[in-house]
This record gives C-alpha cells, structure tokens and sequence, in this order.
C-alpha cells in the first residue's frame, strides 16, 4: 500500500511540514516533539522529491527554510547532530547560513561540549571562532 502522503505536491507537502512543526513547536512532551520532527522531515524529503523536477527557486528556498526550523526545533531538544543535518540540508537547497546564526550554533556548541571539540568543529567546517 503506498502512503497518501505520494501524492501530494510540493506545496502541499510543504505544508504538512509546516503543520507538524508548528505541533512539534507547541508540543510539551519530548518524544512528541521528536515524532513531530520525524513527520517534518518526512514531509519535507517528499517536497524536495516533488521540486527536484523543477527549476523554481522559491520552492526550494522555502523547503530551506523549514529545514533551518525544524533544526531549531532539534536544536532546542538536545538534539545536535540531527540539528546540524537540518542546516546543511537547507544549505544544499541554497540557503545561505549568515554568520550571526553559524555564531550562535558554535556559541551553543561550546557551552555544551567544551571549546576542544569547538574548535576541531570549525577546523572541519574551514570556519573561524
């Protein structure tokens, strides 16, 4: 059987992500919200599917940006690394990351794992402190 969910289009995809983030946002319990993301997630990899095919440039600005929310989201559970994955994936759909927010991921990094790691972080990335 395959999932309703196939059928939908970019925007509508796009906007089945924004539902459950907004839910994940307002969610009180922890393995909700990581369920919530999850279905964010989901939704959205079925919108960059349906945009792959196109051109438009807005679309995938927008998958962006709820790419860098749902990393928020994560980011505010403790949940680093998936945070990370969040951002990138919006980077790779062309949002561009400004300075002010690559400053404040590399601030809560080293309040949560120690200016050692920060900075083998930022070696990697070829970013500065």
């Amino acid at each position: 059987m395959t999932s309703p969910r196939s059928s939908l289009s970019t925007q509508q995809a796009l906007e089945l992500a924004r539902v459950y983030l907004e839910n994940a946002c307002r969610a009180k319990d922890a393995d909700i919200i990581l369920v919530l993301c999850h279905d964010t997630e989901v939704s959205l990899s079925q919108a960059k599917r349906s945009a792959k095919h196109s051109d438009n440039q807005i679309e995938r600005k927008r998958i962006g940006t709820v790419y860098i929310q749902l990393g928020k989201v994560l980011h505010n559970q403790g949940r680093s690394k998936e945070a990370q994955t969040s951002y990138k994936k919006a980077e790779k759909l062309g949002y561009v990351l400004g300075r002010r927010f690559i400053y404040q991921i590399h601030r809560t990094i080293l309040e949560r794992v120690g200016k050692e790691i920060l900075i083998v972080i930022c070696l990697i990335n070829h970013t500065t402190l």
